[in-house]
């Protein structure tokens, strides 16, 4: 079982975001699974569940205001598909924030790309295989 059941972040546009990540995070075998609009949630800004076989476990909820970035990592089965998100979330409004490759402060295996989101979250994809 896994650590960690969800994560949920905030963003200021909810379809900015829905394209960004249906685009980067397609090659690291994540979907849209649940989209819930704004008349139906708690803070009347819309809902997005991102995720893999039919369960959302990476949610973003559209709200107003002022907040500090958060990293994620998202693990990659091979080094392919990091190149992938890489490109796909650039092609999608994502601003470089450190192209694929293995960073010299990690370890040899640690292949990564990292790109900041339309709310200049610092989103990673990683492989650490062989």
């Amino acid at each position: 079982m896994s650590v960690i059941d969800h994560i949920e972040l905030p963003v200021a546009d909810a379809e900015a975001s829905r394209r960004f990540y249906e685009a980067a995070l397609e090659p690291l075998g994540l979907s849209l699974v649940v989209s819930i609009g704004p008349a139906r949630t708690a803070h009347g800004g819309a809902r997005l569940g991102f995720g893999r076989g039919g369960y959302p476990s990476l949610w973003f909820h559209e709200e107003n205001g002022s907040r500090l970035p958060v990293h994620v990592a998202f693990s990659a089965g091979e080094r392919k598909a990091v190149d992938a998100f890489y490109e796909a979330a650039l092609t999608q409004g994502g601003s470089d924030n450190g192209a694929p490759g293995i960073p010299e402060r990690y370890h040899p295996n640690y292949y990564a790309a990292y790109v900041l989101d339309p709310d200049g979250n610092n989103i990673e994809a990683v492989c650490q295989a062989e």
